[in-house]
């Protein structure tokens, strides 16, 4: 009985000598404050390069091509409508998709613009 009473005592004494020893091994291990900021940086890096980049740059070429559409133009629309422009508006656009079929579109619904002489190879 005493000994395992000396051995539960030395056990306790020992407890705060082998805390303070893992912690000093999980802090020299682990990443400090510095490798936290870089680490930090390159993610932030990566979210610009590979998401909000090209994003921004998608719609500023979009931007570009909605102002620029004239009369005349055969474009294609996102729901895959294919047509002539025969009127601009501000923010609309006539769309001639056959002989006397027009319907009307919002200029965001414009896709890409096509070559023209495209219609009439289709």
């Amino acid at each position: 009985m005493k000994a395992i009473k000396l051995l539960t005592a030395g056990l306790l004494g020992l407890t705060p000598a082998l805390a303070m020893a893992q912690d000093a091994g999980a802090a020299a291990g682990g990443m400090g404050v510095m490798g936290q900021i870089i680490f930090f940086a390159g993610f932030i890096l990566i979210f610009y390069f590979l998401i909000w980049r090209p994003q921004s740059k998608r719609a500023k070429e979009h931007k570009n091509l909605m102002s620029s559409l004239n009369k005349g133009d055969e474009i294609v629309t996102s729901g895959g409508v294919i047509g002539r422009i025969t009127k601009v508006t501000d923010d609309f656009i006539v769309l001639e998709v056959s002989d006397n079929v027009e319907i009307k579109i919002q200029k965001v619904a414009v896709a890409a613009a096509l070559p023209k002489g495209t219609l009439k190879d289709i």
